[in-house]
């Protein structure tokens, strides 16, 4: 049962990817430091999250309770209209094209608030790309509705 009145995420098998698109009832600038900011990605993505810069090549760790803790980088920035994150995959604990994905926050202002696309790509390089696409199909689902709880009910 879908709870969120946002549809779920959405695999295009084909180009192996994941979009998602929301609206969150909140300026652009609120919603680019909730996916931006260490303090702001460990209240609603990550249990803990740290970033070294807020610039392409800056990294940092995020912590998963259950999961544990994997690296990420920032590939491209543009503030505040976009940002581009890369994450391993298959329980690795490094970077490389071949055990990761990327994933593109766009924010574009709206009437209400900030409609917010999430697209995350390269799953074809995974041991298993049909698992890790459907897992994360979920995943951004679930996340991005704590997103909207989050920044929506913090004022």
């Amino acid at each position: 049962m879908n709870a969120t009145p946002h549809p779920p995420a959405v695999i295009d098998h084909e180009s192996f990817s994941i979009t998602r698109t929301i609206e969150i009832a909140a300026p652009v600038e609120k919603v680019w430091a909730a996916v931006t900011e260490p303090e702001h990605i460990a209240r609603w993505h990550a249990d803990a999250a740290t970033l070294t810069a807020p610039e392409a090549g800056g990294t940092g760790e995020w912590t998963f309770d259950g999961y544990g803790t994997y690296p990420i980088r920032i590939e491209v920035i543009d503030r505040p209209r976009s940002i581009t994150y890369r994450w391993p995959y298959d329980d690795q604990r490094d970077l490389s094209d071949a055990n990761s994905t990327v994933f593109t926050f766009t924010l574009e202002p709206v009437p209400a608030g900030t409609r917010l696309t999430v697209v995350e790509i390269g799953f074809e390089t995974l041991s298993d790309p049909a698992e890790a696409l459907k897992g994360n199909q979920q995943g951004w689902t679930e996340q991005l509705d704590k997103l909207v709880a989050y920044v929506e009910g913090d004022a």
